[in-house]
């Protein structure tokens, strides 16, 4: 059995206000600053042809490379603000590339005093051909630093 597994992590990104439609923000991710991509499941030249540059919306996808039952995980601390809600979610295909927009685990949660820090774990079928990422909002009157991202698939075969 093999694993396939591709681990992602970025520092401090700016997420904009939600804007009057209640769009989430694909978070973004560094190419080639990986903890683990052996299978190239996130490279800037995508399965689609597109050559993706950070930190362009496409570099926030993960590319599965085989129908799989996976595992997502997500790890996000926020910078303290003036936000009453933050939420987040994975997504197949956020961006409307190949198979339409599919969320799932869609959290929202009520703020503590100081900053957030959350962590989720979420199981669901990919695909080939079918990116997946994590987005996120929040409900501030300004823009909001995400300190810390972190989002990784593992499934194996």
């Amino acid at each position: 059995m093999t694993a396939y597994v591709c681990s992602l992590k970025a520092a401090s990104q700016t997420i904009p206000v939600t804007n009057a439609n209640g769009d989430y923000y694909v978070v973004r991710f560094p190419y080639g600053t990986e903890s683990y991509d052996d299978h190239g499941m996130h490279n800037p030249g995508q399965p689609d042809g597109i050559t993706s540059a950070y930190p362009d919306a496409r570099s926030g996808l993960i590319w599965p490379q085989h129908d799989a039952w996976a595992e997502l995980y997500a790890l996000m601390y926020w910078e303290a603000e003036d936000y009453t809600e933050l939420r987040d979610r994975f997504v197949r295909d956020p961006l409307d590339l190949s198979t339409g927009y599919d969320s799932t685990c869609t959290e929202d949660r009520a703020i503590t005093p100081g900053g957030q820090y959350i962590a989720k774990t979420w199981g669901m079928f990919v695909h080939p051909a079918t990116p997946v990422g994590l987005l996120v909002q929040h409900n501030a009157p300004t823009s909001v630093k995400l300190t810390l991202a972190e989002f990784k698939i593992a499934y194996h075969l």
